[in-house]
C-alpha cells in the first residue's frame, strides 16, 4: 500500500511564501513522477506542477516563476516552495505520485493552502 504524508499548509497573506512537503511510503516502481495538484472549491483539481525521478520539472503556466517543486529520490519526498502566493491560489493542494511501470495514481489527503489578507 502506498502512502503520501502531506505537510506545510495554512494561512498566509498576498505576496506570502510557503512551502509544502509530501512523504511518499510503500511499494512502487523507483521511477515514478510526483507532484503537486490542486482543488478550489466549485472547480476541477488541476495539475500544479511535477517532477519524474529522472528529468526536467513541469510547471502549470499560472505558477511558473513563482513556484518551485523539487525531489529527494533517497527519502522519496517532493516539496513545493510557493512564493508570491496570490488569493487565486487558495485550494486544497493534493501529493501525487504515478508509479510509472504500472501507471497506478496515489494520491494524499490534501492540505488546506488559505491566502487572504
Amino acid at each position: 500500500q502506498v502512502q503520501l504524508v502531506e505537510s506545510g499548509g495554512g494561512l498566509v497573506r498576498p505576496g506570502g511564501s510557503l512551502r509544502l512537503s509530501c512523504t511518499a511510503s510503500g511499494k512502487f516502481f523507483s521511477l515514478n513522477t510526483m507532484g503537486w495538484y490542486r482543488q478550489a472549491p466549485g472547480k476541477k483539481r488541476e495539475v500544479v506542477a511535477s517532477i519524474p525521478t529522472v528529468g526536467s520539472p513541469f510547471y502549470a503556466d499560472f505558477v511558473k516563476g513563482r513556484f518551485t517543486i523539487s525531489r529527494d529520490n533517497a527519502k522519496n519526498t517532493v516539496d513545493l516552495q510557493m512564493d508570491s502566493l496570490a488569493p487565486d491560489d487558495t485550494a486544497v493542494y493534493f501529493c501525487h505520485l504515478q508509479d510509472l511501470k504500472n501507471e497506478y495514481d496515489y494520491w494524499g489527503q490534501g492540505t488546506q493552502v488559505t491566502v487572504s489578507s
